[in-house]
């Protein structure tokens, strides 16, 4: 079981044996006395995979930009998330719902993978040094804040001089 469900294994199989004896979602739920959004999911993964749904599949499987693009773009045409889901074995549905979001907010750009580590630092900038801009820019904010810190303080003393 996911660390992050909020359902027990018993519940899980439980939920699982209702879903095959043509139980809805939200009858499963008020059944069991659990979260419908939790019920909702497991019934979504168990429509995908059957009795696969009570496996944990690993979540850091990565895809690749073309494949992402080809299931947004049917699901865009009509096709639904679970038979996609089905169709290019992911793990749920939630991650075709979560290419589809960030394809409408970002672009196609959205769905590249991203680089995992540090941006390299400029080649044309030697190491260690700062160019003199930053530096200036740097000073300039430390001045503005002394000079606002000195006028908080001479008003504060001139509030005390009766």
């Amino acid at each position: 079981m996911s660390g992050r469900s909020s359902m027990s294994e018993e519940q899980r199989a439980a939920a699982v044996v209702l879903f095959e004896s043509g139980a809805g979602w939200k009858a499963v739920a008020s059944r069991l006395g659990v979260g419908r959004k939790a019920v909702e999911r497991l019934h979504n993964r168990w429509r995908v995979r059957g009795q696969g749904a009570l496996v944990t599949k690993s979540t850091r499987q990565a895809y690749p930009f073309e494949v992402k693009c080809e299931v947004v773009q049917r699901f865009l045409a009509g096709a639904t998330l679970v038979s996609l889901a089905q169709e290019y074995a992911l793990s749920s549905p939630k991650l075709v719902e979560a290419w589809v979001r960030t394809y409408r907010d970002v672009g196609e750009d959205g769905l590249r993978p991203k680089p995992r580590s540090r941006p390299k630092r400029d080649p044309v900038a030697p190491v260690g040094e700062e160019s003199e801009l930053e530096r200036l820019r740097r000073e300039n904010e430390r001045l503005r804040a002394e000079v606002a810190y000195l006028g908080k303080l001479k008003a504060l003393m001139s509030r005390e001089r009766p």
